[in-house]
């Protein structure tokens, strides 16, 4: 069965003391190095996968070959699709010897797929959530249940908020977050996957819009990083369903069971009840996830 159910008491068994009898030695500062995003590589880890330079890989995506994403401080990230095409590119080049038309011209034509843009900040979105409400950072940031400092830093941009603090600050705006991705009021039937619109934190999830202009249903769906997810509870109106298509998930309603869901698992529960998600696995966890109504 991929469901399990944990005691209250069991979870707790689990928890890690805040603090320690041992004495730490201070740690020299490393020096900083650039990291990357579950799933993606950097440039010298692409390269000595590949066995071939880093100004190559420079020259491809400077004739247009290859399209790089580009983390927080600019640094190129390369995603497990785009790794595959640098392969095909490389054998082009080396065995096929190809110049650089007839290697477009091998790919298609299209060269380079599209990779997802590294998330938009939402400090701006939400700055004008409130100000919408005529509602100052301290009397919104009380509402929310964080600090006034934390979200004067999550509106310039200073800080990255998780699932449930947007959740959170939603419901203090009298909105909900669906609001946040500014989806067109018309009904549409079909949406293609080129039109979803999408709402992506650097916690490292992801929500695409399944449909829009329903009044009864919200569906989306969700990409959970390893190690990733809501990162705090949160409630609200409705009920909800969520359909595993890949990886796993833990879900905890109110710190009381937790629900570990694997490829091909349905779930539901009552929205009014505190829940929390999360990733515990090193893979991308992939799911659809409805709530009805609209209340998310």
């Amino acid at each position: 069965m991929g469901l399990r159910i944990v005691s209250r008491r069991a979870a707790a068994g689990a928890v890690v003391p805040a603090h320690s009898s041992h004495t730490h030695r201070p740690r020299t500062p490393k020096r900083q190095t650039a990291t990357p995003r579950p799933g993606f590589l950097t440039v010298g880890q692409t390269a000595r996968i590949l066995g071939v330079s880093a100004s190559t890989l420079r020259l491809w995506e400077s004739v247009g070959l290859v399209t790089p994403i580009r983390s927080n401080g600019r640094y190129r990230l390369y995603s497990p699709e785009l790794l595959k095409l640098l392969k095909r590119i490389k054998y082009l080049r080396e065995v096929q010897r190809l110049n650089v038309p007839g290697i477009k011209r091998e790919l298609g034509g299209t060269a380079a797929p599209k990779t997802r843009s590294e998330p938009r900040p939402l400090g701006p979105k939400l700055r004008r959530l409130r100000e919408r409400q005529s509602m100052g950072v301290v009397e919104a940031a009380r509402r929310a249940g964080i600090s006034a400092g934390f979200l004067s830093s999550i509106e310039h941009a200073q800080a990255n908020p998780s699932v449930a603090t947007v959740q959170r600050l939603a419901t203090a705006y009298g909105t909900t977050v669906m609001d946040l991705f500014q989806a067109p009021k018309r009904r549409d039937r079909i949406v293609r996957p080129t039109e979803r619109r999408v709402l992506e934190l650097q916690s490292g999830v992801r929500m695409e819009l399944l449909s829009t202009g329903a009044t009864m249903l919200q569906s989306m769906l969700f990409r959970v990083a390893p190690l990733a997810g809501s990162d705090g509870a949160y409630s609200h109106q409705g009920e909800e369903f969520i359909y595993m298509i890949g990886g796993t998930l833990e879900v905890w309603l109110d710190e009381l069971e937790c629900f570990v869901l694997h490829e091909g698992d349905s779930f539901w529960f009552e929205s009014t009840l505190g829940h929390r998600w999360f990733n515990p696995s090193d893979t991308e966890a992939v799911l659809v996830w409805i709530n009805t109504p609209p209340t998310f």
